[in-house]
């Protein structure tokens, strides 16, 4: 155990002066910020043609083609355990720029602070003075009668599952891909 507490101590010693000869240096530690992760790339301009897309629940990613052509692709984080996104072939029935969800968003208190961050309106209520407040949902791409759809959204760990069940695209690719695509565009989601 003495001689444990020796280790310690010296170790400490050293950690103690490799601290103050870099400051006595001039030399400061800086921690090295990691980039970013590339959410997206859209290579679209000159292509024409049929838009389709293929979401990759496995891999949490979109890819879209135009004319067969690679379009562009994009982390995508869809269905949490419990709302998983339903693999399939669809059609986009309905676009709406501005969309909120009619479910899902967060209940905040009368001075306006969220009480419930992640609230369904079936089950939460807000407390008194306070209010539901519904998600937004920008660059909505319906693809089912019952609310699953595409649209701009949080994505808080790339290429985890994170949504209610619908695919959450990134903020700056959910425009390029709303102006492409036309009702009717055909939707491939794979396991």
């Amino acid at each position: 155990m003495e001689r444990m507490l020796l280790v310690s101590r010296n170790a400490v010693f050293g950690l103690l002066v490799l601290g103050l000869a870099a400051c006595s240096s001039g030399r400061q530690a800086r921690s090295v910020a990691r980039p970013a992760p590339t959410l997206y790339e859209w290579n679209a301009e000159g292509l024409s043609g049929q838009t389709r897309i293929v979401i990759d629940l496995t891999e949490q990613r979109a890819d879209v083609t135009i004319g067969g052509q690679p379009a562009g692709w994009a982390v995508v984080a869809t269905g949490k355990e419990g709302h998983d996104t339903p693999a399939g072939d669809y059609k986009v029935i309905e676009k709406v720029a501005d969309k909120y969800s009619n479910l899902y968003g967060v209940t905040v208190d009368a001075d306006g602070n969220i009480v419930n961050d992640s609230a369904d309106v079936r089950k939460h209520s807000p407390p008194p003075g306070g209010e539901f407040k519904f998600a937004p949902m920008p660059y909505w791409l319906r693809l089912t009668n019952y609310g699953i759809g595409l649209h701009a959204g949080h994505i808080p760990q790339p290429g985890e599952p994170a949504s209610h069940g619908c695919i959450r695209m990134p903020g700056e690719f959910a425009p390029q891909l709303f102006d492409v695509v036309e009702v009717g565009t055909p939707v491939t989601i794979v396991r």
